[in-house]
């Protein structure tokens, strides 16, 4: 069971990038859930896969000299799920959907790619921690930093931030 929670069900063995093919998974999920239930789950999905996440990633690794596998994605998952908590939470305030306001999903994808690639500050930090929490933290560490930034980009493209 903690492979399949560690690939998201299969997603991580997607060729080529696992890992952009486990963020595309969770931002279609994530805009899934907005339309036909409530945007509220992915809140609670980042916190279900974070949980999950932390639980089996070091089983699956344990024992291996490969302490982050690409087939592992659920961090992707979470850090991508975190990262659309920015957008989808106000646009649920505001009564929006999701997909009326498209950038706001494109936008923290695209965030947390560029994060979880170029690993900057925190993120590159915990992904040289070389363990099992390293590989959720940096996914967690750019998921954070991809909501931040999409929030300060909207801010900017309605005009409520001025350069």
């Amino acid at each position: 069971m903690e492979r399949q929670i560690a690939t998201f069900f299969g997603v991580g063995l997607l060729r080529p990038a696992p890992g952009t093919w486990g963020s595309a998974a969770a931002v279609a999920l994530a805009v899934l859930a907005c339309e036909i239930a409530t945007p509220l789950l992915v809140p609670l999905g980042f916190v279900l896969a974070t949980v999950l996440g932390f639980w089996a990633v070091p089983r699956v690794v344990a024992g291996s000299e490969n302490k982050d596998p690409s087939e592992i994605v659920i961090d992707e998952v979470a850090g991508q799920w975190l990262a659309m908590c920015f957008t989808v939470i106000p646009l649920w305030r505001h009564g929006v959907s999701i997909l009326d306001a498209w950038p706001g999903f494109v936008a923290p994808f695209l965030l947390f790619r560029l994060f979880d690639i170029w690993k900057p500050w925190l993120v590159g930090r915990a992904d040289r921690r070389g363990d099992a929490k390293g590989v959720m933290l940096d996914d967690l560490w750019a998921g954070l930093f991809a909501g931040v930034v999409s929030v300060i980009l909207a801010g900017i493209y309605h005009g409520v931030l001025k350069l």
